[in-house]
């Protein structure tokens, strides 16, 4: 059975935050601690990454994740490319490039944020990837594995979200077409994020990702990029609507192929 690990759920700040002393930052329900949002999806014997921030390697060493497939960025804001200088752990045992797959906008980020990793006269040890370019408006494969593309905004910028089986990943989006929703109608795990219950401008309130998962006609819909204002998980969980929930890091989720 496909599933899925949420190897963080947090905003681009984590929780705790860094100073402050609210009833979530100083909460000591593991819950409430969240680390910058990535999931490890495990499909037909393939283990694949989306999104690679500041924690990557903390997470992996966390999940003990000894192989990886691929790496799907959703866009290119450091919480969730921050990370990828510790793919060089991955180019020590096995001997490869890590395949990375983003969009060419999020690969001229990484060619500017990574220069070392890319020039003529590279330094011994640096990250190995190997860059894949998504086309939005085309399903791509990793492996033997096909992947959906779903177009949002974040604010202003372009995000990519991944449809892969019958779940369906999208995170940092705060709009989404009627023809991209349909890329993701009736999948039985979606993914989506949730910033805090108050209106912002870059993301999904609660209320909204509810929203979106409902038009979907998602069966399971787990909230993520959660930040310390959306309150204590024990108090948020129990008043979500039936069959929507507060993800929180390491929580892993079985879905179907299809």
């Amino acid at each position: 059975m496909p599933t899925l690990t949420f190897l963080g759920t947090g905003t681009s700040q984590g929780v705790p935050v860094i100073s402050c002393r609210c009833r979530v930052c100083t909460s000591t329900d593991r819950c409430d601690r969240r680390l910058r949002s990535s999931v490890l999806v495990e499909y037909n014997g393939r283990e694949i990454i989306i999104d690679a921030g500041p924690d990557f390697r903390q997470q992996m060493l966390r999940e003990e994740v000894s192989h990886i497939d691929a790496i799907l960025l959703t866009h290119q804001h450091k919480d969730h490319i921050g990370g990828l200088d510790d793919v060089r752990a991955y180019n020590y045992t096995t001997g490869n490039p890590v395949d990375i797959y983003a969009t060419r906008r999020v690969q001229s980020v990484i060619k500017k944020d990574f220069d070392y990793a890319f020039g003529d006269d590279r330094y011994p040890g640096v990250p190995d990837m190997n860059l894949h370019t998504i086309d939005p408006a085309e399903n791509f494969r990793v492996k033997d594995i096909v992947v959906i593309p779903v177009t949002g905004l974040h604010y202003k910028l372009p995000v990519t979200g991944f449809r892969i089986g019958n779940m369906a990943y999208l995170t940092d989006f705060n709009s989404i077409t009627d023809t991209e929703l349909d890329k993701i109608k009736g999948v039985e795990l979606l993914v989506i994020n949730a910033l805090r219950k108050e209106p912002h401008l870059s993301h999904f309130t609660l209320e909204e990702a509810v929203l979106i998962g409902r038009k979907a006609g998602a069966a399971n819909i787990y909230l993520t990029h959660i930040s310390h204002q959306m309150g204590l998980y024990r108090e948020v969980e129990p008043l979500l609507p039936d069959g929507v929930h507060l993800s929180y890091d390491g929580l892993t989720i079985e879905f179907g192929a299809n």
